[in-house]
């Protein structure tokens, strides 16, 4: 099994390659589709660390910028999430539309990226995870990274045994990082955080801490809602992996999530985000849920542009993660052609089961 960091030089290969032939371009019509949606999580001008292994959650203002200016420079409108169930249903298609969709609601999409998308006067969605708002909840990936920094050595269960894996160097910590998420990844939510509040303990870390540090309180929230190029959409109670858990407790997550914005915010909420998003983490289950519980949208982090076909499917909408481990431009044009996509959902422009 390839590594992390083998896998983004893979993908970073792929995306020189596309751009040194003009793939991007000339096959940009059969692949693009009727638009995309994007998805971004942190805004931070701050380098990463030498051991960061969440950074491709988090970009720079600059690469924001250059994002928008690359949309307009290939002729994308971009368009508030409101509009994509009549755009997709249009067949004057028109220029091809982009969305811009934040997850989990962190305190630096206000500080650093708000004036980035004030200054290009695009619209913009923020997901926000109700309990993260509240000052609560577990934000396990950025607890276990931060656990990994302080730690000398992780223990990691191999079949019926442990290994302990030394843990001192940025390469001996992303090595060990990649397996305890891999380990955990694989089971039970309830073991994923139970395991990583032990690693948090023996880290000198309080598990649950981090959600008063890094994402937005309601005061903020209130004050961005009421900027017309905002869109407050929600993103459950906890951020739990849907599909992990029974369907009542599933369904409370994504109406409790809605609820508590809009009793503390005053307005409907139309749109939902699956947390994590995957294919393991949202299905068609969870896709029924959304629309039984009458969102306009829900989107995945399946991978894709979005076709006419997905009219019928507007609560399994694709998205693009714009990554921070390839912010280069032959990164952002490749994923904005929409080339990539035609290998990894082998030709599929549905990918909804």
């Amino acid at each position: 099994m390839l590594s992390s960091r083998a896998k983004h030089r893979m993908f970073e290969a792929g995306f020189r390659a596309v751009s040194a032939t003009g793939a991007d371009r000339w096959l940009a019509p059969a692949a693009r589709g009727l638009g995309v949606i994007l998805t971004f999580h942190r805004v931070d001008p701050a380098p990463p660390e030498a051991f960061a292994p969440n950074r491709l959650l988090s970009i720079t203002p600059d690469f924001l910028d250059a994002t928008l200016t690359e949309l307009d420079a290939r002729g994308f409108e971009v368009i508030g999430l409101d509009e994509v169930p009549e755009r997709l249903g249009r067949r004057d298609y028109g220029p091809p539309f982009a969305v811009l969709t934040f997850d989990d609601g962190y305190r630096d999409n206000l500080a650093h990226a708000r004036p980035v998308l004030a200054r290009h006067r695009v619209p913009w969605t923020l997901f926000v995870t109700s309990g993260f708002a509240d000052g609560c909840g577990r934000l396990w990936w950025v607890e276990l990274e931060r656990a990994v920094a302080r730690l000398d050595r992780v223990r990691v269960p191999l079949g019926g045994r442990s290994l302990d894996l030394p843990c001192r160097s940025p390469q001996e910590k992303a090595l060990a990082f990649e397996a305890l998420y891999r380990d955990l990844r694989g089971g039970s939510e309830a073991r994923l955080l139970d395991e990583i509040a032990g690693h948090c303990r023996a880290a000198g870390l309080a598990p649950g801490d981090l959600a008063a540090e890094l994402c937005l309180g309601w005061d903020a929230l209130r004050d961005l809602a009421k900027d017309p190029a905002v869109t407050i959409g929600a993103h459950t109670v906890s951020h739990p992996m849907l599909a992990k858990h029974p369907p009542a407790d599933a369904a409370r997550e994504i109406a409790d999530g809605r609820g508590r914005i809009e009793a503390e915010l005053g307005r409907p909420v139309r749109h939902l985000s699956y947390p994590v998003g995957d294919a393991g983490s949202a299905g068609p289950r969870e896709f029924a849920l959304a629309k039984h519980q009458g969102f306009a949208t829900a989107v995945t982090t399946r991978p894709g542009h979005l076709f006419a076909g997905h009219a019928e499917h507007l609560h399994a909408l694709p998205r693009v993660s714009v990554n921070g481990c390839h912010q280069s431009q032959a990164a952002l044009a490749g994923l904005l052609s929409g080339v990539p996509f035609l290998a990894w959902n082998r030709g599929r422009r549905l990918n909804v089961a």
